[in-house]
Parts: structure tokens; C-alpha cells; sequence
């Protein structure tokens, strides 16, 4: 069937329902069964729609840790939430209106999130007793009155499905593979959504299997015309478009984000970007991103390790490219020598880690900001490193040229901060315009009249970057203390000392391009609200709603944290009370205090779980 018919099959099916239609400002509605239901393909296309069709989303992707759980089991729930919204959001919601559970153990999982009175849409065709045992149930949720507090709904849908798609030619199990395209069918009818955007997704996903692409349809199809016609539900909703600004929005992740800044980065550098990485949760899809690139002279390298996978990226930036690699916090433990080694030798390198739980493996899809210590000093010696935090999925891409920028100008290595919640987390992102970016281009030094290799600029205390085999400037490079001016071999007392605190001062100089904070609420007053990386949106949201009831709260937010911005002393100065919001047991905070010596409290979450709203603005309640 061509696009133009599918559209017009849509159609009359969204004009021929006669049920009534609610409007509604927002909804979070969160997709919960096995890894091997589709959740995050599910709730993916239903994020794509609403984008495309104009609300503002952001989601949340939860996936399992274990890599092949046992099917019905607690530990291979899969989750995905989106909040949708008619009205700018910055979060993925904190509680959702609607859950949608595959299984019992994605119902045993996810109920507790769910608001009160909220809706669940329960796939009763899987709550067979041994299911319930592998939830660890003891009697059946649908018939023992435990969910009457809230909308029930229980749908067989994989009987459903199955019967949709009988006279199909695919084995059972690959009709059952099509359940949650049923699934998703149902929520596009409840949530006045058009089919046809997911119905060319799968013609050109499946294009050369149309047996797959027929009953994927069929199944979506039937599931739409299912809340249509069987008189289970009593309304359906729409969200209306959002007054975003004016210009071309795509969806991107914060993973995609920072592949796409890379290369913009070196674009406006001029220079190949080189990638050498490791895969690793959550990081891997920065990799996979950036390979589809080569066409802007990208390359990229899986490495045999994550030693050699920043190795290589600090050996391209010896020869004359922009070495990146990039990992999550294990994956920094490794690098931390050649780390050390990019300080010494004063090469451009940019460090990516994608944060997630630990100590050691810990839980690794799951989300937390404590890598921020290891990245300020998780290195032996006095080796001080440029830090950057992006505030959201599509702050991803301007940090990304904003490191490379400085990594060149200042012949620094700079690390990247973002974090499980921003790397696999989704948003409409406007896309800027080239010019927005001004050019950084990188001029290799070629004159050998009276070279001296750490001979350094007046203003940054960069040294020259010398590309390896230009005549007349050879010289020493390695990780043993160098010489000032002629980077030789030293052991000197005074030079030792010279040598670092210049290599420290480099560093602090960085902190004369940052731009003043912005201070959202009053200049000065009672409350100061501080984040950094992924808090952004629960602090900003959470300080609007205290200052709507009355209350004198400001927030700001870091995305440089070294050097720190140079007006952050004297903001805090201004207020009565500074509190600093981060996943982890109080890292930034523990560094303010010891920098600016202000007794500053913290809100702290070490769960593998954003922070949410509604827990910030409780906490600094009680705290004021």
C-alpha cells in the first residue's frame, strides 16, 4: 500500500469515532513488559508521533540490567516513559497518569509509580499463574481488589492480537511479536494520535520482508479500531500543539546529541575528527552514531579495550586531529593513566562519560551524577582537568563543540559529564543554524624560527600544537616531567613546581570565556536552588512552582565545573540558604563548600532514579 493510502486509511479512521474527546494539558504515560515486548520501540514511535504532530515530550528509557533475564521475571522488566505536553515541560513527569503493563511483573514493578485513580491498561491474556508465581503474586491482582483505587482495563492483547493476525503467514511467536504494536494502536486511538507516521515507519523499517510489514500494520490497525469500537472506554483525550519557538525541531537523544556536536565541532575546527571507544551502557549509541559520518572525514575506532581505546584518540590528537573517546565511569578508571598523560604532554583530548550507578559494575542502566569526583580528581598526581556538564538531551550538542573549542584553544584535555538520564532521554531539539556557531579553526604551527615546544600564549598559556614530522620542529613528548620552554626531560625541584601550577592555571583561565550565570527569580533573597547536568529540568521546574506559592526561591544551574564560573561566589553571597540538588551523596556540594567556604545543604537521590519535582520541592520545604 503506498504512503498516500495508508495516510487516508488513518484518516477515516480518527473521523469516524464518535466518543467524546477530553483536552488535556499533559499526560505521562509509561510502557512497562520484558525486554522482549518492544517497550522502548513502543514508547519510541509513540514519542516520534506526538513530536511530529507538535507537543513537547521528554522521555525516560529504563531499561533492564541483565542482558537476557528470564522471561516473566522481575529483573527483565523493561520501562518507557514519556510526558507529552501541550506547554513547555523539561521533564519525562514524576508520576505517570497511565501505565501499560504487558505482564504481571511489569505491573508489580511500575504500580507503585502510578498517581492515584491513575489508568492501567492491563494485558490480561499474560497473568497465568505461572507468570503470577514468576512475579511473585500470590493471588491475582485482577480478581483480589488490590488495584481498586484505580482505572482498570484489562485487555487480552496478545489473544487480540492473535486473532488479528491468524491468517497471516508468521509463526506464533512472530504474531506475539507484534502485540505491542497492538498495544500502541489502543493508546493512539485513547490519545488522539495519528497512525500514519508509525505506519511508514514499519513499510520502511520492514522493506524488504512485507509479510512483517503487513501484520505490524495490521496489528497497530487493529488496536486503534479495538478503543474505537469495543465500548470499553468512555472518552479519549487530545494534547494540543505546543507554542514552541519559531524553526525545524527533530527529536534527539542526548547520545545523539553529542554525536552530532562532535562533528559539528570538528566541522568548525576544521580538522577530522577521530573517536576510539570501547562499548560500554550507556555510552555505546555515541559509537554507532558517529560511524554513520565518514562522509564528513569521521573516523572511528572500536577498540580492543578501553585503555587503547583513549590510546589511540590521544595518538590522533599527537598527529593532528581531534581525538575523542568516549565511555562511562569504569571505563574513566581505565583511561585515568593516559588521562594523566594528556596533561603532561598538554595535547587537545576530549573525555565523554556517560554516568551511570556504581561502585564497580553497579547497576548500569541505571542513571546517578557521582562520577563527578572522579572526574575532578580521580587521577594521581596535581592533574587538573576541564570538566562540562550539559543540562539536557539537546544542551548535548553545544557542550560538545564547547569542549572541543576549548580543548584546541587551550591544548587542555576536556571531560564531558552527561548522564544515563540525558543519554538515552528525548526532546524536541531546534535545530540551530551553522552560523549560530562561530568558526574555531586550528592552525598547526609550522615555522621553526626560535621554536621552543612549551613556549605558551600570553592569554591561554596554550602551547603550540606541532604536527609530528614537520621539519625544524621536532621534540621531546612523553608522560616524564618536562622542562619549561624547551620540553626536555626534567627533574628540577622549581621546575617541577612551575610546570604545575602553569598547567593548573591553564585550567582556571578557562573560566574567563564562561558567561555570567543566568539566575531564574530574584537576584538575591532566601533560597538559592544549585544543579548540574541532568537536574536541570526537575530544579527549574520545581523553583517555578515554589515561587507560584509564594515562596522566594531562585535556582541556577552549572555546566562548567572546572574551572567554576567566575561570578558563582558572589551569587551565593546573595542568599540566605543554598541548596544543591544532585544524584549522588553530595559531591558539588562538598566541593562549594571547600571553594567558597558557604554552608550549603544538599537534596540527594543515589537510587538509579532522576530526581523528581515533587521530592525538591518537598525537601526544600522542609528545609526553609
Amino acid at each position: 500500500m503506498s504512503n498516500a493510502g495508508l495516510q487516508s486509511d488513518a484518516k477515516k479512521i480518527q473521523s469516524s469515532n464518535p466518543i467524546p474527546l477530553e483536552q488535556l494539558e499533559h499526560v505521562t504515560i509509561r510502557f512497562a513488559g520484558d525486554s522482549g515486548d518492544g517497550m522502548q520501540l513502543t514508547g519510541n514511535q509513540f514519542t516520534n508521533t506526538s513530536a511530529f504532530i507538535g507537543n513537547d515530550v521528554s522521555t525516560f528509557p529504563d531499561f533492564p540490567a541483565e542482558i537476557r533475564a528470564p522471561a516473566g521475571s522481575l529483573p527483565g522488566v523493561s520501562g518507557f516513559q514519556i510526558h507529552f505536553s501541550s506547554k513547555d515541560i523539561r521533564t519525562a513527569g514524576d508520576t505517570p497518569n497511565v501505565l501499560v503493563a504487558m505482564n504481571p511483573a511489569a505491573l508489580k514493578v511500575h504500580l507503585k509509580d502510578l498517581e492515584k485513580g491513575g489508568m492501567v491498561i492491563i494485558n490480561s491474556s499474560a497473568f497465568t499463574k505461572p507468570n503470577l508465581k514468576k512475579a511473585g503474586y500470590e493471588t491475582n491482582p485482577l480478581e483480589d481488589k488490590s488495584l481498586d483505587s484505580y482505572r482498570v482495563f484489562d485487555i487480552p492483547l496478545t489473544k487480540l492480537n492473535e486473532d488479528a493476525l491468524s491468517e497471516t503467514s508468521l509463526s506464533k511467536k512472530e504474531i506475539d511479536r507484534c502485540k505491542n504494536f497492538f498495544a500502541l494502536g489502543i493508546m493512539y486511538w485513547l490519545y488522539d494520535r495519528p497512525l500514519e507516521i508509525t505506519l511508514d515507519w514499519i513499510e520502511k523499517k520492514f522493506k524488504n520482508k512485507p509479510e512483517i510489514i503487513d501484520a505490524n500494520q495490521k496489528a497497530l490497525k487493529s488496536g486503534y479500531y479495538f478503543g474505537e469500537t469495543s465500548e470499553i472506554f468512555t472518552t479519549h483525550y487530545h494534547v494540543d500543539q505546543a507554542q514552541l519557538p519559531q524553526g525545524t525541531y527533530r527529536q534527539v537523544t542526548g547520545n545523539r546529541a553529542i554525536a552530532l556536536g562532535l562533528v559539528a565541532g570538528a566541522q568548525l575546527a576544521g580538522k577530522p575528527l577521530f573517536y576510539g571507544s570501547y562499548p560500554i551502557t550507556p555510552a555505546s549509541d555515541i559509537l554507532h552514531e558517529l560511524s554513520n559520518y565518514k562522509n564528513f572525514d569521521v573516523r572511528t575506532f572500536q577498540a580492543e579495550d578501553e585503555i587503547a581505546a583513549i590510546g589511540v584518540a590521544l595518538g590522533a590528537s599527537f598527529g593532528g586531529h581531534l581525538g575523542v573517546t568516549g565511555t562511562s565511569g569504569p571505563g574513566v578508571a581505565l583511561k585515568a593513566e593516559f588521562m594523566g598523560l594528556a596533561v603532561m604532554t598538554e595535547l587537545p583530548l576530549v573525555i565523554v562519560n556517560v554516568m551511570r550507578a556504581g561502585p564497580s559494575t553497579g547497576m548500569p542502566t541505571k542513571t546517578e551524577q557521582t562520577d563527578l569526583f572522579q572526574a575532578l580528581y580521580g587521577r594521581n598526581g596535581e592533574c587538573p582537568m576541564v570538566v562540562l556538564a550539559p543540562s539536557t538531551p539537546s544542551d548535548c550538542f553545544t557542550i560538545s563543540i564547547e569542549a572541543m573549542r576549548i580543548a584546541t584553544k587551550y591544548m587542555v584535555p576536556v571531560i564531558i559529564l552527561s548522564d544515563n538520564t540525558l543519554a538515552n532521554g528525548a526532546e524536541p531539539w531546534k535545530i540551530p543554524h551553522v552560523d549560530e556557531f562561530p568558526k574555531f579553526e586550528v592552525n598547526h604551527l609550522v615555522e621553526a624560527n626560535n621554536f621552543l615546544p612549551y613556549q605558551r600564549n600570553e592569554k591561554t598559556l596554550a602551547r603550540p600544537w606541532v604536527a609530528p614530522g614537520t621539519k625544524g620542529l621536532e621534540h621531546r613528548i612523553g608522560g616524564i616531567e618536562k622542562q619549561d620552554l624547551t620540553g626536555n626531560v626534567s627533574y628540577d625541584p622549581q621546575n617541577h613546581e612551575k610546570m604545575i601550577r602553569l598547567r593548573a592555571e591553564k585550567v582556571q583561565r578557562v573560566a574567563q570565556e564562561i558567561a555570567p550565570l543566568e539566575i531564574s527569580g530574584p537576584e538575591k533573597g532566601d533560597t538559592l536552588l544549585v544543579g548540574w547536568g541532568s537536574t536541570y529540568g526537575a530544579i527549574a521546574s520545581a523553583a517555578d512552582q515554589l515561587r507560584e506559592e509564594g515562596l522566594s526561591v531562585s535556582n541556577i544551574h552549572i555546566r562548567h565545573l572546572s574551572p567554576l564560573p567566575s561570578d558563582l561566589g558572589d551569587i551565593m553571597k546573595r542568599f540566605k540558604n543554598v541548596i544543591i540538588a544532585e544524584c549522588n551523596t553530595g559531591q558539588l556540594r562538598q566541593v562549594i563548600r571547600g571553594t567558597y567556604l558557604v554552608d550549603a545543604k544538599g537534596i540527594n537521590k543515589i537510587q538509579g532514579q532522576p530526581l523528581k519535582i515533587s521530592e525538591i520541592k518537598s525537601k526544600v520545604k522542609e528545609m526553609i
